[in-house]
């Protein structure tokens, strides 16, 4: 099996070979001056999926070229060289082979985005005013959406980042938009390596068995169900796991389904199972009701019912015959509203808050004077604690006091 694997894989060099001559058509055509450079041209992938990302790098290039990289003249006057940068990079990170393609150009303009977004009613006023500039940005990978001025054979016509996208996430990838106003554009794509063969881990939830691909995972918290009720905790309406010292944000795989009776978890269960994912730059854990094994599965597309539903990636047939759907964890966040920028913030003056109430913190050490009554001394102010003899107090005049390394000490 593994021998037939490697025959599959191909160096990302035989999708590339094509863009240098694409670049340099289109800078000509344009008036501009694009060098192409590449790193790690030898990076191998899956056949099929070579295939698959041809179309969306040519289109994300030419962008490139026509909306990022400026004129010679408008690059001397910003004092950069008259030749533009185009570099394409890949290597292999988790698993996985990331593509960046990175311009020296002028950068997107995050506000221009918001207001053409506001303009073609794809977001609200409020919803654009309440954006970080990371959010506004992935508004250009929205249908229709174009900053063009003008409608050229390259841009303008409204139809562009928003099929790249959905062709990137046809393979299991993802995409990502960084920008610098006046520095350029890194547009990175995630993909796997191979779409044959993945290893995934095995979770069932109301009966049925799902599975998510290894390459998302994270690790795996088991809690008793008493410990569960205590440490689970609510925040704004979100729940939450403090693991290690940092909040976790909660996803329930019922609710995603809309299958849950009403309680969070199986009543049956004795505890509480999460897979903590990463999607993205964001981590979140999904709570299952077991945690059955891994395997390597064949993963098969979805049918035409379920392929446009975000929350499947796909599906595999099981070894006794029955079919189990491969889970998106990247879909599943975003439906549960994990990866927005609100909910980063939330988290964050959570975690903030917390530090501040730790900080403020002061260890005191409880004693009983009596049965009845209990006193509380800071314990920054205790230098140690000594048992003494009640046959060694003594009394000088109304005062109670005890011999302690040579000198008399006051008791109160």
């Amino acid at each position: 099996q593994e021998g037939v694997m490697k025959t599959r894989m191909q160096p990302i060099r035989n999708a590339w070979s094509k863009l240098p001559r694409v670049v340099r058509d289109l800078a000509q055509s344009c008036g501009k001056h694009v060098q192409v450079l590449m790193e790690g041209a030898d990076t191998e992938l899956d056949k099929t999926i070579l295939e698959a990302i041809k179309d969306p790098l040519t289109h994300i290039v030419r962008n490139s070229v026509d909306h990022g990289i400026e004129s010679s003249a408008d690059r001397v006057a910003a004092g950069k060289p008259a030749e533009g940068t185009l570099l394409l990079r890949a290597y292999h990170e988790g698993g996985q082979v990331n593509i960046e393609i990175v311009d020296d150009g002028g950068g997107i303009s995050v506000d221009r985005v918001r207001a053409k977004a506001v303009e073609k009613g794809l977001v609200t006023q409020e919803q654009a005013e309440e954006m970080s500039d990371r959010e506004a940005v992935q508004l250009i990978l929205l249908p229709g959406f174009s900053t063009a001025a003008k409608v050229t054979n390259v841009s303008g016509r409204g139809v562009g980042m928003d099929v790249v996208k959905t062709n990137v996430e046809k393979i299991g990838g993802t995409l990502d938009i960084q920008t610098t106003p006046g520095q350029g554009t890194t547009l990175r794509i995630k993909i796997p390596l191979t779409l044959a063969i993945v290893p995934a881990l095995i979770v069932s939830c109301d009966g049925g068995r799902y599975c998510i691909p290894q390459v998302s995972l994270l690790e795996l918290v088991r809690l008793e169900r008493n410990r569960a009720e205590r440490e689970i905790e609510i925040l704004h309406t979100v729940p939450v796991y403090r693991l290690r010292g940092q909040l976790l944000p909660l996803v329930y795989l019922n609710h995603v389904f809309g299958t849950d009776s009403g309680s969070d978890d199986s009543p049956q269960s004795d505890a509480v199972n999460i897979v903590v994912l990463q999607a993205e730059d964001r981590q979140f854990g999904l709570v299952v009701d077991t945690i059955n094994d891994t395997q390597e599965i064949v993963v098969k597309p979805l049918g035409q019912h379920l392929k446009n539903l975000s929350v499947y990636a796909g599906a595999t047939i099981m070894g006794d015959g029955t079919v189990a759907l491969i889970l998106d964890v990247i879909g599943i966040a975003q439906q549960s509203h994990v990866l927005t920028e609100h909910a980063r913030r939330q988290l964050i003056d959570a975690n903030k808050k917390e530090a501040d109430q730790h900080s403020r913190m002061e260890s005191y050490l409880v004693v009983a004077p009596d049965n009845d009554s209990r006193a509380a001394i800071p314990l920054s102010t205790v230098s140690r604690l000594e048992e003494i003899q009640v046959s060694d107090i003594e009394n000088v005049g109304h005062q109670q006091v005890v011999q302690y390394r040579g000198q008399i000490m006051p008791l109160v």
